[in-house]
């Protein structure tokens, strides 16, 4: 299993675009194979990963997720494009459906046919990503172009979907490289993301898919403390119905029940846990209540990550 950093918290925190940077050439330098940011609003991630390239060379950048309302597919196939070939070949392209209240509460758009929103997406994105030209007319996406920038000079990015219910697994399994997850543990991924993802992989003839495992992450010596705040600030999760899902599979009463927190040894034993079932790859959310707890954290993952 490869060990990766999710950096979503410092965009969530209000950290400058230059800390972000320097997070990821760190993560770099530690040895980490991957390193995630989410799109929530500003700095906008795949402009931030454009950045990061300047100042690494080997590590996969990827974007974990951006939500696909906002975003035409041709738009969203022209951005990747142009920071994959700025990057190098390392850009995983994550996208997701986000959530009811937030598409309707911020967007203002119905929420409607999701399932069959994130198919024809995906049926005008992969073409435009990988021959520069689609011709596709949907319900609810379209395009016709025979040519969005000459005939493809770079491999295109990896494309994956935050998938977690029956109806998107079998997209990212059919079509994608895989999914990528947030608050989903070893139970959840076991018995009902991975053998769904690979059904369909199979069945479609895809190559196994990759899944991407991401909670919070810290090793401390006050657990107790750091659960209350995992608690209190992701409680919201707890009324999405996708991550509820996850959670009662897992038997789980929130995200800090899946969260890997505690001593060295536990936080060790769970990310071991992650990989028995089935995750290619975690990436890990360090959340530090004590300064105290950031060095023994990542000294943790720089261990798993490099050996």
């Amino acid at each position: 299993m490869k060990i990766g950093i999710n950096g979503s918290s410092l965009i969530a925190m209000g950290a400058p675009l230059g800390a972000i940077v320097d997070h990821a050439a760190q993560a770099e330098a530690d040895g980490f194979a991957t390193y995630w940011l989410a799109q929530l609003a500003v700095p906008d991630a795949l402009t931030a990963i454009a950045v990061m390239g300047a100042g690494t060379s080997t590590i996969e950048l990827g974007t974990a997720v951006i939500p696909t309302w906002p975003r035409h597919p041709l738009m969203l196939a022209a951005q990747a494009l142009t920071v994959q070939e700025a990057i190098g070949p390392r850009l995983v392209l994550g996208i997701g459906l986000a959530h009811k209240s937030s598409i309707e509460g911020t967007l203002k758009i119905p929420f409607a046919n999701p399932a069959k929103h994130m198919d024809e997406y995906l049926q005008v994105l992969l073409p435009a990503l990988t021959d520069r030209k689609v011709s596709f007319t949907g319900d609810i996406w379209s395009a016709e172009s025979d040519g969005i920038g000459g005939a493809p000079t770079i491999e295109s990015p990896t494309v994956m979907l935050a998938a977690m219910g029956p109806r998107m697994l079998r997209l990212a399994g059919e079509r994608t490289a895989g999914s990528i997850l947030w608050l989903s543990g070893p139970k959840a991924i076991a018995e009902q993301i991975k053998p769904a993802l690979d059904a369909a992989a199979t069945e479609a003839g895809q190559p196994p898919p990759r899944i991407v495992a991401s909670v919070p992450v810290c090793v401390t010596t006050k657990p107790d403390e750091v659960k209350a705040m995992v608690a209190s600030l992701l409680e919201g999760y707890n009324d999405l119905p996708s991550y509820r899902g996850v959670m009662d599979t897992e038997g789980a009463g929130g995200p800090a029940d899946v969260s890997l927190i505690g001593s060295e040894d536990e936080v060790r034993s769970g990310l071991a846990a992650f990989a028995a079932a089935g995750a290619t790859d975690f990436s890990a959310l360090e959340f530090v209540v004590d300064p105290a707890d950031a060095a023994p954290t990542r000294a943790l993952l720089i261990d798993l990550a490099r050996g």
